[in-house]
C-alpha cells in the first residue's frame, strides 16, 4: 500500500469513527468492509453498487454527506486512485442529494 492509499485507507476509518461519534450511527458493514478489503476496494465496490448504499442514505437523512465515501472520492488529493468515471458517479450521487461542493 502506498502512501496516498494509507492516507485514504486511514480516511475511511475515519469515516467509521465520525459517524458513531457525530451522528450515532454505526456503520459496522462499513468498517468490516474497510478492515477486510482496505479502504480503497472498499470505497471502489461501494462506488459500484446500484443506487448507494444504506450508508449513504442514513448519512443523507442526517444532513452528514460529508461523511460519505462519495465526498472523499472527489477531494483532489485522492484523485489519482480513482478513474473519471468512479469520481463522475460519486460527483452525481452527491449532486443529486444537492451536496454543496467547496
Amino acid at each position: 500500500m502506498d502512501a496516498l492509499e494509507t492516507k485514504f485507507h486511514k480516511a475511511m476509518l475515519d469515516i467509521y469513527v465520525r459517524a458513531k461519534k457525530e451522528v450515532n450511527y454505526n456503520p459496522t458493514r462499513f468498517i468490516q468492509l474497510v478492515s477486510n478489503r482496505g479502504g480503497l476496494a472498499a470505497a471502489k465496490q461501494l462506488i459500484r453498487s446500484d443506487g448507494g448504499t444504506s450508508g449513504f442514505t442514513t448519512l443523507y437523512e442526517h444532513n452528514r454527506l460529508d461523511l460519505t465515501v462519495e465526498a472523499h472520492v472527489i477531494k483532489p488529493e485522492y484523485r489519482d486512485l480513482f478513474t473519471d468515471e468512479e469520481i463522475e458517479i460519486c460527483r452525481n450521487r452527491l449532486a443529486d442529494c444537492n451536496y454543496s461542493f467547496d
